[in-house]
Protein backbone atom coordinates (compact mmCIF):
# COMPACT_ATOMS: atom_id res chain seq x y z
CA UNK A 1 0.00 0.00 0.00
CA UNK A 2 0.87 3.67 -0.97
CA UNK A 3 2.42 5.43 1.84
CA UNK A 4 0.65 8.83 1.24
CA UNK A 5 -2.14 10.03 -0.99
CA UNK A 6 -2.18 13.76 -1.84
CA UNK A 7 -4.71 15.59 -3.28
CA UNK A 8 -4.27 18.72 -5.53
CA UNK A 9 -0.63 19.28 -7.46
CA UNK A 10 -0.85 23.17 -7.16
CA UNK A 11 2.86 24.44 -5.05
CA UNK A 12 0.98 23.16 -1.99
CA UNK A 13 0.53 19.67 -3.25
CA UNK A 14 3.74 19.64 -4.99
CA UNK A 15 6.21 20.88 -2.49
CA UNK A 16 4.46 18.19 0.47
CA UNK A 17 4.95 15.78 -2.60
CA UNK A 18 8.79 16.56 -2.96
CA UNK A 19 9.24 16.55 0.18
CA UNK A 20 7.60 13.18 1.44
CA UNK A 21 8.68 11.58 -1.94
CA UNK A 22 12.46 11.25 -0.32
CA UNK A 23 11.29 8.76 2.25
CA UNK A 24 7.75 8.09 1.51
CA UNK A 25 5.84 6.67 -1.46
CA UNK A 26 3.69 9.17 -2.81
CA UNK A 27 0.74 9.45 -5.23
CA UNK A 28 -0.80 13.04 -6.50
CA UNK A 29 -4.51 13.57 -7.97
CA UNK A 30 -5.61 16.01 -9.40
CA UNK A 31 -9.10 16.78 -10.94
CA UNK A 32 -7.47 19.17 -14.03
CA UNK A 33 -5.64 17.49 -17.18
CA UNK A 34 -2.46 18.60 -15.67
CA UNK A 35 -0.27 19.94 -13.45
CA UNK A 36 -0.36 23.47 -11.33
CA UNK A 37 -3.34 23.85 -9.62
CA UNK A 38 -3.76 27.93 -9.60
CA UNK A 39 -0.16 28.15 -11.09
CA UNK A 40 -1.63 26.50 -14.50
CA UNK A 41 -0.51 27.30 -17.58
CA UNK A 42 -2.64 27.56 -20.79
CA UNK A 43 -1.40 26.77 -24.22
CA UNK A 44 -2.65 28.93 -27.31
CA UNK A 45 -0.98 26.97 -30.08
CA UNK A 46 2.73 25.75 -30.55
CA UNK A 47 5.23 26.78 -28.13
CA UNK A 48 2.91 29.64 -27.48
CA UNK A 49 0.74 29.61 -23.95
CA UNK A 50 -0.64 32.15 -21.29
CA UNK A 51 -0.05 32.09 -17.27
CA UNK A 52 -3.42 32.64 -16.73
CA UNK A 53 -2.97 31.83 -12.46
CA UNK A 54 0.09 32.90 -10.84
CA UNK A 55 2.17 35.71 -12.24
CA UNK A 56 5.45 35.32 -10.97
CA UNK A 57 7.00 34.87 -7.43
CA UNK A 58 8.56 37.32 -5.22
CA UNK A 59 10.12 35.53 -2.25
CA UNK A 60 10.15 37.32 0.97
CA UNK A 61 11.35 35.09 3.95
CA UNK A 62 14.81 33.89 4.16
CA UNK A 63 13.95 29.66 3.85
CA UNK A 64 11.72 30.60 0.22
CA UNK A 65 14.71 32.87 -1.04
CA UNK A 66 17.26 30.45 -0.31
CA UNK A 67 14.69 28.06 -2.28
CA UNK A 68 13.81 30.40 -5.44
CA UNK A 69 17.52 30.87 -5.69
CA UNK A 70 18.26 27.22 -5.85
CA UNK A 71 15.52 27.19 -8.48
CA UNK A 72 17.11 30.00 -10.43
CA UNK A 73 20.38 28.60 -10.08
CA UNK A 74 19.33 25.37 -11.71
CA UNK A 75 17.48 26.97 -14.75
CA UNK A 76 13.98 26.21 -13.58
CA UNK A 77 12.87 29.73 -13.29
CA UNK A 78 14.38 33.19 -14.40
CA UNK A 79 14.05 36.85 -13.54
CA UNK A 80 11.37 38.91 -15.43
CA UNK A 81 12.51 41.68 -14.51
CA UNK A 82 11.85 44.87 -17.35
CA UNK A 83 9.37 47.30 -18.00
CA UNK A 84 6.63 46.82 -15.08
CA UNK A 85 4.90 50.21 -14.85
CA UNK A 86 2.43 50.86 -11.65
CA UNK A 87 -0.39 53.27 -12.18
CA UNK A 88 -1.66 52.49 -8.56
CA UNK A 89 1.82 54.24 -7.21
CA UNK A 90 2.03 52.01 -4.14
CA UNK A 91 4.88 52.46 -2.50
CA UNK A 92 6.82 49.01 -2.11
CA UNK A 93 10.41 48.29 -2.26
CA UNK A 94 11.86 46.61 -5.24
CA UNK A 95 11.20 42.79 -5.37
CA UNK A 96 13.12 40.64 -8.48
CA UNK A 97 9.90 39.19 -9.96
CA UNK A 98 10.33 35.24 -10.94
CA UNK A 99 8.89 33.40 -13.55
CA UNK A 100 9.06 29.48 -15.25
CA UNK A 101 11.20 29.35 -17.93
CA UNK A 102 9.11 27.96 -20.02
CA UNK A 103 5.64 27.86 -17.88
CA UNK A 104 4.75 29.03 -14.80
CA UNK A 105 3.71 25.68 -13.92
CA UNK A 106 7.67 24.42 -14.35
CA UNK A 107 8.42 25.20 -10.57
CA UNK A 108 5.41 22.37 -9.80
CA UNK A 109 6.45 19.93 -13.17
CA UNK A 110 9.64 20.07 -11.32
CA UNK A 111 8.38 19.40 -7.87
CA UNK A 112 6.55 16.43 -9.07
CA UNK A 113 9.34 14.95 -11.44
CA UNK A 114 9.17 11.24 -10.27
CA UNK A 115 6.14 11.27 -8.49
CA UNK A 116 3.44 8.94 -9.46
CA UNK A 117 0.60 11.60 -10.63
CA UNK A 118 -3.04 10.76 -11.86
CA UNK A 119 -4.83 13.85 -13.35
CA UNK A 120 -8.87 14.05 -14.72
CA UNK A 121 -9.06 11.87 -11.03
CA UNK A 122 -12.22 14.45 -9.20
CA UNK A 123 -12.32 13.00 -6.22
CA UNK A 124 -16.06 11.76 -5.40
CA UNK A 125 -15.32 10.84 -0.93
CA UNK A 126 -12.87 10.27 1.47
CA UNK A 127 -13.07 7.50 4.12
CA UNK A 128 -11.24 6.31 7.40
CA UNK A 129 -10.94 2.53 7.27
CA UNK A 130 -9.59 2.28 10.65
CA UNK A 131 -6.24 1.39 9.87
CA UNK A 132 -6.13 3.19 6.19
CA UNK A 133 -7.45 6.06 4.15
CA UNK A 134 -9.82 5.20 1.03
CA UNK A 135 -10.44 8.02 -1.94
CA UNK A 136 -13.47 6.78 -4.03
CA UNK A 137 -13.22 8.91 -7.81
CA UNK A 138 -16.48 10.21 -9.83
CA UNK A 139 -15.67 7.10 -12.33
CA UNK A 140 -16.39 4.96 -9.07
CA UNK A 141 -12.94 3.57 -9.06
CA UNK A 142 -11.52 2.99 -5.36
CA UNK A 143 -8.21 3.50 -4.03
CA UNK A 144 -6.48 2.90 -0.55
CA UNK A 145 -3.40 5.09 1.47
CA UNK A 146 -1.60 4.63 4.90
CA UNK A 147 -1.82 8.74 5.15
CA UNK A 148 -4.00 11.01 2.75
CA UNK A 149 -3.00 14.46 2.45
CA UNK A 150 -5.44 17.19 1.31
CA UNK A 151 -4.13 20.84 -0.14
CA UNK A 152 -7.63 22.07 -1.80
CA UNK A 153 -8.65 25.37 -1.17
CA UNK A 154 -10.95 26.02 2.11
CA UNK A 155 -14.47 25.87 0.95
CA UNK A 156 -13.66 22.25 -0.64
CA UNK A 157 -11.87 20.81 1.95
CA UNK A 158 -14.51 21.29 4.34
CA UNK A 159 -17.20 19.56 1.90
CA UNK A 160 -14.78 16.90 0.90
CA UNK A 161 -13.58 16.59 5.08
CA UNK A 162 -15.99 17.94 7.12
CA UNK A 163 -15.94 14.30 8.92
CA UNK A 164 -12.68 14.19 9.88
CA UNK A 165 -11.94 18.07 10.81
CA UNK A 166 -11.41 19.74 14.22
CA UNK A 167 -14.48 22.21 14.74
CA UNK A 168 -12.03 24.59 15.40
CA UNK A 169 -10.92 24.01 11.93
CA UNK A 170 -14.42 23.91 10.61
CA UNK A 171 -15.65 27.32 12.32
CA UNK A 172 -12.25 29.26 10.68
CA UNK A 173 -13.34 32.55 8.94
CA UNK A 174 -11.54 31.56 5.79
CA UNK A 175 -13.03 34.63 3.05
CA UNK A 176 -11.95 32.55 -0.68
CA UNK A 177 -11.46 35.25 -3.17
CA UNK A 178 -11.98 35.34 -6.80
CA UNK A 179 -10.61 36.64 -9.81
CA UNK A 180 -11.85 36.56 -13.42
CA UNK A 181 -8.88 36.29 -15.65
CA UNK A 182 -8.92 36.94 -19.76
CA UNK A 183 -6.09 35.66 -22.41
CA UNK A 184 -5.98 37.84 -25.30
CA UNK A 185 -3.96 36.95 -28.34
CA UNK A 186 -3.48 40.03 -31.29
CA UNK A 187 -1.87 39.63 -34.63
CA UNK A 188 0.60 41.79 -36.62
CA UNK A 189 -0.36 43.98 -33.63
CA UNK A 190 3.15 46.43 -32.63
CA UNK A 191 4.40 44.88 -28.90
CA UNK A 192 4.09 47.23 -26.34
CA UNK A 193 8.08 47.63 -24.78
CA UNK A 194 6.19 46.64 -21.37
CA UNK A 195 6.33 43.30 -19.41
CA UNK A 196 3.55 44.29 -17.17
CA UNK A 197 0.88 46.87 -16.65
CA UNK A 198 -1.00 47.65 -12.86
CA UNK A 199 -3.83 49.46 -13.29
CA UNK A 200 -5.56 52.16 -11.56
CA UNK A 201 -9.00 51.02 -12.57
CA UNK A 202 -12.45 50.02 -11.47
CA UNK A 203 -12.52 46.63 -14.13
CA UNK A 204 -9.49 45.96 -14.73
CA UNK A 205 -6.68 45.21 -12.34
CA UNK A 206 -3.43 43.66 -14.36
CA UNK A 207 -2.00 42.78 -17.47
CA UNK A 208 0.55 40.63 -18.30
CA UNK A 209 2.83 40.80 -21.64
CA UNK A 210 3.50 37.22 -22.49
CA UNK A 211 5.88 38.05 -25.14
CA UNK A 212 8.08 39.89 -22.57
CA UNK A 213 9.15 36.61 -21.14
CA UNK A 214 10.97 35.42 -23.88
CA UNK A 215 10.04 32.25 -24.28
CA UNK A 216 9.01 32.37 -27.63
CA UNK A 217 9.41 34.61 -30.74
CA UNK A 218 5.86 35.32 -32.42
CA UNK A 219 4.19 38.07 -34.27
CA UNK A 220 1.29 37.19 -32.41
CA UNK A 221 1.01 39.01 -28.99
CA UNK A 222 -0.17 37.35 -26.16
CA UNK A 223 -2.10 39.21 -23.01
CA UNK A 224 -2.97 37.76 -19.86
CA UNK A 225 -5.78 39.96 -17.63
CA UNK A 226 -6.66 39.93 -15.02
CA UNK A 227 -9.70 41.62 -13.41
CA UNK A 228 -9.87 43.92 -10.18
CA UNK A 229 -11.45 42.34 -7.01
CA UNK A 230 -14.51 43.78 -7.29
CA UNK A 231 -15.38 43.28 -10.46
CA UNK A 232 -14.19 39.63 -10.22
CA UNK A 233 -16.90 39.12 -6.86
CA UNK A 234 -19.64 40.69 -9.31
CA UNK A 235 -19.19 38.12 -12.25
CA UNK A 236 -17.85 35.29 -10.48
CA UNK A 237 -20.81 33.37 -10.90
CA UNK A 238 -22.08 34.81 -14.45
CA UNK A 239 -19.04 34.79 -16.38
CA UNK A 240 -19.62 31.57 -18.00
CA UNK A 241 -23.14 32.50 -19.65
CA UNK A 242 -22.51 36.17 -20.10
CA UNK A 243 -20.37 37.23 -22.90
CA UNK A 244 -20.48 41.04 -21.84
CA UNK A 245 -18.07 40.28 -18.49
CA UNK A 246 -15.41 39.42 -21.00
CA UNK A 247 -15.68 42.26 -23.47
CA UNK A 248 -16.23 44.44 -21.10
CA UNK A 249 -12.64 43.74 -19.68
CA UNK A 250 -11.35 43.64 -23.19
CA UNK A 251 -12.89 46.68 -23.89
CA UNK A 252 -11.01 48.46 -20.83
CA UNK A 253 -7.41 47.22 -21.71
CA UNK A 254 -8.32 48.31 -25.59
CA UNK A 255 -8.97 52.25 -24.22
CA UNK A 256 -6.06 51.81 -21.74
CA UNK A 257 -2.72 50.75 -23.76
CA UNK A 258 -4.33 52.37 -27.26
CA UNK A 259 -3.94 48.81 -28.87
CA UNK A 260 -6.54 47.84 -31.77
CA UNK A 261 -9.32 45.67 -31.24
CA UNK A 262 -9.40 44.52 -34.52
CA UNK A 263 -6.46 42.43 -34.35
CA UNK A 264 -7.67 40.57 -31.49
CA UNK A 265 -7.67 36.69 -33.09
CA UNK A 266 -8.27 34.75 -29.79
CA UNK A 267 -10.49 35.12 -26.49
CA UNK A 268 -10.68 33.44 -23.72
CA UNK A 269 -11.71 33.93 -20.05
CA UNK A 270 -11.26 31.89 -17.02
CA UNK A 271 -12.64 32.17 -13.82
CA UNK A 272 -10.97 31.45 -10.34
CA UNK A 273 -13.66 30.83 -7.76
CA UNK A 274 -11.02 30.15 -4.67
CA UNK A 275 -8.40 32.16 -5.98
CA UNK A 276 -6.80 33.80 -2.55
CA UNK A 277 -7.24 34.33 0.88
CA UNK A 278 -5.74 37.76 2.20
CA UNK A 279 -6.32 36.76 6.32
CA UNK A 280 -4.26 34.38 8.18
CA UNK A 281 -5.20 31.48 10.05
CA UNK A 282 -3.81 30.64 13.61
CA UNK A 283 -2.04 27.65 11.95
CA UNK A 284 0.21 27.36 9.29
CA UNK A 285 -0.76 23.50 8.37
CA UNK A 286 -2.85 20.93 10.36
CA UNK A 287 -1.23 17.10 11.28
CA UNK A 288 -4.07 14.59 12.70
CA UNK A 289 -1.21 11.78 13.65
CA UNK A 290 -4.11 9.88 15.04
CA UNK A 291 -5.63 9.31 11.43
CA UNK A 292 -2.81 10.56 9.74
CA UNK A 293 -4.88 13.27 7.65
CA UNK A 294 -2.59 16.38 6.82
CA UNK A 295 -4.06 19.62 5.61
CA UNK A 296 -1.57 22.25 3.75
CA UNK A 297 -2.73 25.42 1.17
CA UNK A 298 -1.76 29.05 0.57
CA UNK A 299 -5.14 29.79 2.43
CA UNK A 300 -3.87 29.29 5.88
CA UNK A 301 -1.31 32.15 5.96
CA UNK A 302 -2.04 34.58 2.83
CA UNK A 303 -2.54 35.05 -0.88
CA UNK A 304 0.51 33.94 -2.68
CA UNK A 305 2.82 31.26 -4.11
CA UNK A 306 5.12 31.29 -0.83
CA UNK A 307 2.35 31.06 1.28
CA UNK A 308 1.80 27.62 -0.41
CA UNK A 309 5.12 26.31 0.30
CA UNK A 310 5.46 27.47 3.95
CA UNK A 311 2.90 25.09 4.47
CA UNK A 312 3.65 22.49 2.77
CA UNK A 313 6.76 22.94 4.63
CA UNK A 314 5.60 23.35 7.63
CA UNK A 315 3.35 20.14 7.10
CA UNK A 316 6.29 18.01 6.35
CA UNK A 317 8.05 19.14 9.86
CA UNK A 318 4.89 17.79 11.49
CA UNK A 319 5.41 14.23 9.93
CA UNK A 320 8.65 13.62 9.82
Amino acid sequence: MIDFCILGSGIAGSTIANILSKKYSVHVFDKARGPGGRSSNKRFKNNLSFDHGVQYISPKSKPFIKYINKLHKNKILKSWDDNHLDFTFEKKPFSTKYIGRKANNDLVKYNLKNIKQSFASPIEKIDFKKYFWEITLKNNSKHQFKSLIITCPFPQLKKLAKNYLNKNILKLKVQMQPNITVMLALKNQKNLPISSIKFNDNILAWAANENSKKRFKSNINLWTLQATLIWSKKTINKYKNDKSIMNQIIKRFIKLTGLEKNKIIFKRIHGWKYSYNFEKTPYLSIWNKKINLGVCGDWFNGPKVENAWLSANDLARKIK
